[in-house]
């Protein structure tokens, strides 16, 4: 519960059409911990079943290959939930999550995760379409992974990330800034090779590099080499 006597849960999208008695019932299924910035919350391949709702912070899900390289497979904002496959099938984890920074999570037992979905249609729902989402985006990935150079690859995610942030009067502002690690282990390449990608968009007057944020100065023509490429 939050200091006004509100559910802490009242933030994560899955719970917006609930009402307080709603929320406070399932608050009360949930525990609380806070982990430290780089600080592991699961292991992939590890038992534990529970779903984890993000109340403050930022988390990371990323696989690590057998000579340690780190692949990032999405960041997750505050209000954001993840754990669910396991707590559906009972299989071990398929991923790793870590802390971005310092973070507030909420775990739930899958047995309450089921009840809570047989008790809420509209919860059921909003986690079919959030599995649709992820599959549309790894199908995506999978592709752009097979066809797609590495400097093609960095150019897809940038775009990727503008249309995450939005564009207005075709201009993109990233904040904060990507680091060159985050963007190369989500395209499987070098942070040399990022480097040298953001070097040559910068001479062409594509990006920008200012003092909090990374501005995509054109997200039509980032959008039409990205196409351009993929064939589309």
């Amino acid at each position: 519960m939050t200091a006004d006597g509100g559910s802490s849960l009242s933030n994560v999208a899955l719970f917006a059409d609930l009402a307080q008695p709603e929320l406070d019932a399932i608050d009360k299924l949930c525990s609380f911990n806070r982990y430290s910035s780089q600080e592991q919350i699961i292991d992939r391949d590890s038992e534990s079943q529970d779903v984890f709702f993000v109340l403050e912070g930022r988390v990371r899900v990323v696989l690590y290959s057998l000579s340690g390289r780190e692949v990032t497979l999405d960041d997750l904002e505050a209000g954001s939930y993840f754990g669910q496959l396991a707590a559906l099938d009972g299989h071990p984890r398929s991923a790793s999550v870590m802390a971005l920074e310092s973070t507030l999570v909420a775990s739930m037992r899958p047995t309450h995760f089921m009840n809570m979905l047989a008790e809420h249609p509209s919860i059921a729902m909003k986690v079919m379409l959030e599995f649709t989402r992820i599959i549309r985006a790894s199908t995506d990935r999978i592709m752009d992974l097979s066809t797609l150079g590495a400097n093609n690859r960095v150019h897809a995610e940038l775009l990727r990330q503008a249309r995450v942030v939005g564009a207005e009067d075709n201009v993109a502002r990233i904040t904060p800034i990507p680091v060159h690690s985050d963007i190369a282990s989500r395209v499987s390449t070098t942070r040399e090779t990022v480097a040298r990608v953001l070097n040559d968009l910068a001479r062409k007057k594509l990006v920008e590099r200012q003092k909090n944020a990374l501005v995509i100065l054109d997200v039509a023509r980032l959008e039409d080499m990205v196409e351009e490429v993929r064939g589309e």
